[in-house]
């Protein structure tokens, strides 16, 4: 009988052993070794049913206590929410950090307040040792996101976007007119006029995409210009 050594959404590196057993199936970025499988690769374990796989950390936003969050709701629990946030691991909102008002959670739905498929802008206040990231909103500027898009990039390229002292973020506001977020794991909130949100939404790819490029805050700037034409 087959014998799965991991947990899902478990940070892995290479070598580690997922599984024992010829009744499990190497999926993805591993391979087997006898009558275990390994991984090839640093990243999250995934296990579906008996399949165990390893997807790339690359992409992935590594938390801290502090960072700001653009994050969707994926559970709604008894008296808190399961939020993804784009992190090895999900977070966790609890009713107290989302909602001033005294909530009877014995007679109350708590997902008149957030849904499944609602955004958030909220707040890393803890990382513990379960991490289980806890989220708040409370604080300036923290909220439900209403309406809009999301466009998620690396998070290695946030500051590009922000630009410095928040040039390339600021320019982008001005010419578009659009309401603009941005997360620290990368997720961007962006909401305006319809044409408008696409046309930041291009301007953010492009700014993904050539990051490394010396001008690139005029050359973002004569597309939006072109663009609003």
């Amino acid at each position: 009988m087959g014998r799965i050594m991991v947990k899902d959404r478990e940070i892995v590196v290479p070598g580690d052993i997922l599984a024992k057993g010829m009744d499990i199936v190497a999926g993805k970025n591993t391979y087997r070794k006898g009558e275990e499988i390994l991984s090839k690769i640093v990243g999250i374990a995934s296990v579906q049913n008996k399949v165990v796989s390893v997807i790339p950390l690359k992409g992935f936003y590594m938390p801290e206590k502090g960072d700001t969050v653009i994050g969707e709701i994926v559970e709604v629990g008894f008296a808190n929410w399961i939020v993804d946030i784009g992190a090895p691991w999900y977070a966790n909102l609890p009713l107290g950090e989302a909602v001033s008002e005294f909530v009877d959670v014995l007679r109350e739905d708590i997902s008149k307040y957030f849904d499944v498929g609602d955004y958030i802008f909220a707040k890393i206040i803890n990382i513990p040792k379960n991490k289980m990231i806890q989220l708040s909103l409370k604080g300036p500027g923290l909220k439900k996101l209403k309406g809009g898009r999301i466009v998620k990039i690396l998070p290695s390229k946030v500051p590009r976007i922000i630009g410095r002292k928040g040039s390339m973020i600021s320019m982008i506001k001005r010419l578009t007119n659009c309401e603009i977020l941005i997360g620290q794991n990368g997720w961007v909130w962006i909401r305006g006029d319809p044409e408008k949100e696409l046309l930041v939404f291009e301007a953010l790819r492009m700014i993904e995409r050539e990051s490394h490029i010396r001008g690139l805050t005029e050359k973002v700037k004569r597309f939006l210009e072109g663009g609003l034409k």
